[in-house]
């Protein structure tokens, strides 16, 4: 079946230019002018990716990347942030407010597809035939996608992640008390796609930690001066 993908545009050039070319790549489309109008589309039939513009009229597209990422039901949607803002601490806002990618106006339609398809392989279900992993209270079932934190009261609390912190946190368990640098964890978690910057793994890390912190989880995942970034069994601050 053809994924899904949803243009949130309000100008009707740009949203027909990226409607014709991921149609001509196999993908079904839908158009929304708003986030609104989205939101009601997305009720009746959840997209596989949407593409979400900055400047919306009335609620912005930062705004609604904000409000999906805290919806249960919304959380591992992939979202890629289109803007008209270049500069670095533009895109960080982007992706501080929950998308997973983003691509500057004028952009190329064959760029765009490509970012699209490879946020689509990024976000792939993981093999059913991974085996549970733990660290500490975290338990991370791959197959079923679902991350679980025991409580010292012997309760278990299910932590929502957006789907590139679980990939970040499943990359990271499967391989603990190791040092992974910035570029290791892109060729491992995103793909090796050259266009992502090195800046965005300190993003979703930051991401990452922000939901673990609730269940005093946070300091599992350290921060190696120099070096990058570990899940380690024994944190200093435990």
């Amino acid at each position: 079946m053809p994924q899904h993908i949803l243009i949130v545009e309000d100008e009707p050039s740009i949203a027909e230019l990226i409607s014709i070319n991921l149609t001509h790549s196999g993908f079904v489309v839908s158009r929304a002018l708003q986030s609104d109008e989205a939101l009601q589309m997305m009720k009746l039939n959840t997209p596989d990716l949407i593409i979400l513009d900055w400047m919306l009229p009335g609620k912005s597209g930062v705004q609604f990347a904000k409000e999906l990422r805290t919806n249960p039901a919304m959380q591992a949607l992939p979202i890629l942030m289109l803007t008209a803002k270049g500069e670095e601490a533009d895109k960080i806002l982007g992706l501080d407010a929950g998308a997973d990618d983003y691509v500057t106006k004028p952009f190329s339609p064959k760029e765009l597809v490509a970012r699209v398809k490879a946020l689509l392989r990024r976000h792939a279900p993981i093999s059913a035939e991974e085996k549970p992993l733990s660290i500490g209270p975290i338990e991370l079932d791959p197959a079923a996608h679902r991350i679980a934190v025991m409580m010292s009261n012997g309760s278990t609390k299910t932590l929502a992640l957006g789907p590139t912190e679980f990939r970040l946190l499943h990359f990271l368990m499967s391989n603990p008390e190791r040092v992974h640098s910035r570029a290791h964890l892109l060729d491992h978690v995103w793909g090796n796609e050259s266009y992502i910057e090195e800046r965005t793994v300190d993003v979703h890390i930051k991401r990452l930690r922000a939901a673990l912190a609730p269940y005093h989880c946070d300091q599992y995942v350290e921060t190696v001066r120099g070096s990058g970034y570990r899940i380690t069994k024994n944190p200093v601050d435990a």
